[in-house]
């Protein structure tokens, strides 16, 4: 979507202060090394925001999820953060508002590239559990088309997920069952898009990292369970019986979801972001391929 961040900038009369890189579209919470405990975030009441600056974050928050949807993955979370707070938005919503204007000014252009495929849809799923404000936990979900194989490699994310769960999990293992559920459902659809395109799916592949909530839906473990996440487990164990999906646990650090989940440091959104978007610096390559091949001929 070339010019698409430039013409925001101008709508909304933000410009980048001189000498500012901004890698980070949201604050993240320090990590607290050798505690023995993690206390709940302190409430901050800082002073509300008028209804102007209330519209100000509303339409950013519009215009930049068109954007998030369509190419640049890495604004989903950020938005998603802002926009829960959008009913009632205070100085601290503006502070963050802005320096997600100053990612999208500091970044290059956003661009997919799609690899060849075997047209099978694959999907990473994960949950961060705790980390969003009145004890709610976040999903997250990659999308993409790969191969028919025990680990589908990477390709470019056709959808992805950035979710605030709406009730309180009761544990990391529920959390983690959660956005399994959400990210199947979301399957499901796909899969009947791509088969009435003429493309069989076998079992959708979906990977976690949690080995408990892939033992739970296996049947390799049988926990004590609450009514919902029952009525979760049943549905999927269920879906996976009837060959829809193929649930398969891999390392977290292979699970491209959990960048979905949680806020992070600039370093880690640096080093993510050449795995979901393409550089500049491949892509100017590929066009001077281009017209390499073309003079030759």
């Amino acid at each position: 979507m070339p010019g698409y961040v430039k013409k925001s900038l101008i709508q909304f009369g933000h410009k980048l202060e001189e000498n500012l890189k901004q890698n980070q579209p949201f604050p993240h919470t320090p990590i607290k090394y050798g505690a023995k405990k993690q206390y709940a975030k302190e409430p901050k009441q800082p002073p509300p925001l008028d209804a102007r600056n209330k519209k100000f974050i509303q339409k950013v928050c519009g215009k930049l999820l068109f954007l998030a949807r369509a190419v640049d993955s890495t604004l989903l979370t950020p938005i998603s953060a802002i926009a829960a707070q959008c009913a009632e938005p205070t100085e601290e919503t503006m502070k963050q508002t802005k320096q997600l204007l100053d990612y999208i000014a500091s970044q290059e252009e956003a661009v997919i590239t799609y690899n060849k495929s075997s047209m099978i849809l694959a999907v990473h799923s994960d949950a961060s559990y705790l980390s969003k404000p009145k004890a709610r936990s976040r999903a997250g979900g990659h999308f993409f088309l790969s191969h028919d194989t025990d680990n589908p490699p990477n390709n470019g994310a056709i959808l992805n997920i950035a979710h605030i769960i709406k009730h309180v999990m009761s544990s990391a293992t529920e959390a983690e069952l959660a956005a399994l559920y959400i990210m199947a459902r979301e399957a499901v659809y796909i899969r009947i898009i791509l088969q009435e395109m003429g493309h069989k799916q076998p079992p959708t592949p979906i990977q976690t990292d949690n080995a408990m909530a892939e033992g739970v839906i296996n049947s390799k473990i049988t926990p004590k369970r609450t009514k919902a996440m029952d009525m979760r487990f049943h549905w999927l164990r269920d879906r996976e019986c009837q060959e829809q999906f193929r649930f398969y646990w891999r390392p977290g650090k292979t699970n491209y979801a959990d960048y979905w989940t949680k806020h992070h440091l600039p370093s880690h959104h640096v080093n993510m972001r050449k795995e979901f978007l393409t550089p500049a610096v491949v892509i100017e390559m590929l066009k001077m391929n281009k017209s390499t091949v073309a003079r030759a001929a």
